[in-house]
């Protein structure tokens, strides 16, 4: 019999830029702080954020963090993805904010749209319109 999973709780995610992953994801992606903790023992930042009311990254510092193997595909988390209901005007405001994105697509079996781009230690992040 399999796990009786209730929901998707929360993704951590490691930064190599406290403050500017901090900004990135409040700022730009429009996160809210849910809570903030310094971690002294560990030197390290625990920020809680949340999307629509929804708990949903934990976005840690640490120091001397590896950095992420990401191209050519390796194994692991792949990508983060969130909907949107207006892809264009979304990436719009990523390219005013000069963040590259790839060029729009369409899902071959869905045929909703859907582009990437990085936060800014390059962990990719996807819009899905829904």
């Amino acid at each position: 019999m399999p796990l009786n999973l209730q929901q998707v709780h929360h993704i951590a995610i490691i930064c190599s830029d406290y403050e500017r992953s901090k900004k990135f994801y409040t700022d730009i992606l429009g996160l809210t702080i849910i809570q903030e903790v310094y971690r002294e023992s560990r030197n390290s930042y625990k920020l809680d954020l949340a999307l629509n009311d929804s708990y949903i990254i934990e976005l840690f510092s640490f120091t001397h963090t590896p950095q992420r193997i990401s191209k050519p595909e390796a194994v692991g988390l792949r990508h983060l993805a969130f909907a949107v209901s207006d892809i264009e005007k979304q990436v719009q405001f990523l390219k005013k904010l000069q963040i590259a994105v790839e060029p729009i697509r369409i899902d071959e079996w869905t045929h909703k749209k859907f582009t990437f781009f990085e936060d800014p230690d390059g962990l990719p992040l996807e819009l899905y319109e829904i």
